[in-house]
């Protein structure tokens, strides 16, 4: 499904803090997106897995937000201080600026952003450089349990802003 820019404004959307009755949803949209957008990487974890990992140590670390469409989550961006450690968009509604509104969200109030990603994943890569993360490390993937070769980004408000007006 591909909503227009119009439908993202319309009443039936919402962006909001998650609480705890969350984590069934995002723990399912993380699982969704992450072996959609990179569906040969091993499979290390149940669902049941996922729900007690984002109901048990990413809730209790991390703020957490969602974008709803109609009553239901869509996508969801979990962070912390200086880092971004989820920013994951059901499949159907990829493309339709649901993780650039999650994103936005959490660099209007960071003034520096750092995350991970696969260096397979060639569509988050290019969202994140569209929005001014630039590359700072490039790993072999000896420390990520997938064992796959990452990314390390980093983004700030002064080099985004210098970038944007050069």
């Amino acid at each position: 499904m591909n909503e227009t820019a119009t439908d993202l404004a319309d009443s039936s959307t919402q962006l909001r803090r998650a609480d705890l009755d969350d984590m069934a949803s995002v723990a399912r949209i993380h699982r969704l997106a992450f072996f959609h957008a990179m569906p040969h990487l091993p499979v290390l974890h149940t669902p049941d897995d996922d729900l007690a990992f984002f109901s048990t140590v990413v809730f209790a670390r991390a703020e957490i937000w969602l974008r709803e469409q109609s009553g239901m989550t869509a996508g969801f961006i979990a962070f912390r201080s200086g880092w971004v450690d989820h920013l994951y968009v059901h499949p159907e509604h990829q493309g339709c600026g649901i993780g650039s509104t999650l994103l936005a969200r959490v660099q209007s109030s960071q003034s520096s952003l750092r995350l991970w990603t696969f260096q397979c994943n060639l569509r988050a890569r290019r969202f994140y450089e569209q929005r001014g993360f630039r590359i700072e490390q490039e790993t072999d993937g000896a420390s990520n349990e997938e064992r796959q070769p990452d990314i390390l980004y980093s983004w700030s408000r002064d080099s985004f802003s210098n970038d944007r007006n050069a």
